[in-house]
């Protein structure tokens, strides 16, 4: 696959697979299913009180690397993370590119009390009621699929739905996407249509950021110094997985890490 296609090539394929999933269950029988909409685990109030800051991602797979650990159990990694003092887990459900599913995030969710993020690439709102119903707590939104329109009517729900928004953005563009239903701010510094990944995005961007958004920088973090230089910039959240993933005990490598963190 052109590599320049990557994120063209996803989209497209969760569109028909979202079609796909409402043929056998329709969007009414999740809405009836759906029960408390309350909040429960906020991801925001999470990253602000904690001194690291780290969300941690489960995934075994990516469309640049291929497989990262394909026998990966959600039952048990992101236990792992929470024993070793991550502030907020991510779930990476996309199956056909990233070797994930929402059985994960379901898996994951009786071993921790932490705030989940459902990461997959929403293009419709039966991915929210879904998220709710795998008992996740936050959503990402993509600017470089979603348009501001679009964004906002998602975000929208997803408050309706007690779930709280994270918008991923790449470029200074595509804060047009900002809204009054945004409870963080991510820039990813991998480029989705390349998965070239530079820290440096985060770190552009920074003086351009609204400061009454929590920011996360999210992909390419694999040094501590690194995290140590982004929350001096304004950063207080940091989406970091395959760093931990690619090694044989994601949770120790997550330990290892903190303990690098501190003065």
């Amino acid at each position: 696959m052109p590599t320049t296609d990557i994120l063209q090539t996803i989209v497209s394929h969760k569109r028909q697979e979202v079609r796909r999933q409402m043929e056998a269950i329709p969007l009414a029988a999740l809405q009836y299913r759906i029960g408390d909409p309350s909040p429960r685990r906020s991801l925001k109030q999470s990253l602000a009180k904690s001194s690291t800051g780290i969300i941690a991602e489960f995934k075994r797979r990516s469309p640049s690397k291929g497989w990262i650990k394909e026998d990966a159990e959600a039952s048990r990694i992101p236990a792992a993370y929470e024993r070793a003092g991550a502030a907020a887990l991510s779930i990476l459900t996309d199956g056909e590119f990233f070797g994930g599913r929402l059985a994960d995030l379901m898996a994951a969710r009786p071993t921790t009390g932490l705030p989940i993020l459902r990461k997959d690439f929403v293009v419709h709102p039966y991915q929210l009621y879904q998220a709710k119903l795998a008992d996740a707590d936050a959503v990402l939104l993509i600017a470089a699929v979603l348009s501001p329109q679009e964004c906002k009517d998602l975000a929208r729900l997803a408050h309706d739905l007690g779930l709280e928004t994270l918008l991923e953005i790449h470029h200074e563009a595509e804060l047009d996407h900002l809204n009054d239903d945004i409870d963080l701010l991510g820039v990813n510094n991998r480029c989705l249509g390349t998965f070239h990944t530079d820290v440096a995005c985060s770190f552009r961007l920074a003086e351009l950021l609204p400061k009454d958004r929590l920011l996360v920088s999210e992909s390419g973090i694999s040094q501590p110094d690194t995290v140590r230089r982004l929350r001096e910039a304004g950063f207080r959240g940091f989406l970091i997985g395959e760093n931990f993933m690619k090694e044989p005990d994601p949770g120790q490598a997550l330990s290892r890490f903190i303990q690098s963190l501190q003065p």
